[in-house]
């Protein structure tokens, strides 16, 4: 009898042990992408948003700019975390010298510059991000602000490549959220309370665990085919592949199927965004960043998405 409990406690210490291990290895599916919402009306608030965050624009071959997460009119809580968004150019961190690619910089209650020629001074209205940072998050006095993401050369010299200007406003420091609560959403006054809610959660700054993130789709997200995928980084910049920057990388993301593997995407120019046309069904998608020698900073990001008929 009393080998049999021994046989039994070490077989369930074991246990315990494989399964402490299987958590270690699957870790990286349950911490570093968004989860999926559990909340029914969180859940149905996030998916009337669905199109707006990833519907595909493949009607010219122009470069554009953009936020990610920002809208015009949106009201926010300071600080708050603004995403990045690139199409048609690459991002690397300013005095690298490549044609085709850029770092971004957000203008702040200030206009476009006049002299496109020249760099652009470094000042509070002119936030620049060198390092090919993907997200900013921004502090800004309560009341009405104007941003705009440009994106410029090695030198600072802006392109002809600009988003439209976003009118924000601040609604209140994000300390206020401890006394009132955070957005919630009301099934009673659904509309209203959707928007606060989905304004306040895809603004909210905070870790996203992993080096690589998605930017605009959570686990087990519905999507409709031809959609558009975004990445940031967190922590470190972006660059091409053949170009050495410490603390930089680029993006590669693996599409799978069943578990098999369908498709392995460098993007090794410094994109930060990748187009996709698939047929129905469930993928699940892998997306880490890399520095030039093909060595990962960090667990991938996982997500499961289900690609519903085309739009």
């Amino acid at each position: 009898m009393m080998k049999y409990v021994q046989h039994a406690a070490a077989a369930r210490a074991r246990f315990a042990s494989l399964v402490s291990m299987a958590l270690l290895v699957m870790s990286p599916l349950q911490l570093f992408a968004a989860p999926a919402l559990t909340d029914p009306l969180e859940a149905k608030c996030w998916a009337k948003y669905a199109r707006e965050r990833t519907v595909s624009d493949r009607s010219d071959g122009t470069r554009s700019v953009g936020f990610a997460n920002i809208r015009d009119g949106m009201r926010v809580y300071s600080p708050f975390r603004a995403e990045f968004a690139i199409r048609g150019v690459g991002v690397v961190p300013a005095g690298q010298k490549r044609e085709g690619t850029g770092h971004h910089h957000i203008l702040i209650d200030t206009k476009l510059p006049v002299d496109v020629s020249a760099s652009m001074p470094f000042t509070d209205k002119y936030q620049h991000y060198g390092k090919g940072q993907t997200n900013a998050t921004l502090t800004l006095a309560p009341g009405k602000h104007t941003l705009r993401l440009l994106f410029a050369d090695f030198e600072h010299k802006p392109y002809y490549v600009f988003s439209r200007e976003m009118r924000i406003e601040v609604v209140a420091p994000r300390s206020s959220l401890a006394a009132s609560g955070a957005p919630r959403v009301d099934a009673a006054r659904f509309d209203e309370s959707c928007k606060a809610w989905y304004e306040n959660i895809i603004t909210a700054p905070g870790p996203v665990g992993s080096p690589a993130y998605f930017q605009n789709v959570r686990d087990e997200d519905r999507v409709q085919s031809p959609f558009v995928l975004r990445f940031g980084a967190e922590g470190l910049g972006v660059c091409a592949a053949n170009v050495e920057v410490e603390k930089t990388g680029h993006f590669v993301l693996e599409v799978l199927k069943r578990d098999a593997l369908q498709r392995r995407i460098a993007l090794a120019d410094g994109q930060t965004q990748y187009e996709s046309e698939a047929e129905p069904g469930t993928y699940n998608y892998r997306l880490q960043i890399v520095d030039g020698k093909g060595k990962a900073f960090g667990p991938a990001s996982r997500i499961s998405l289900t690609v519903a008929e085309r739009y």
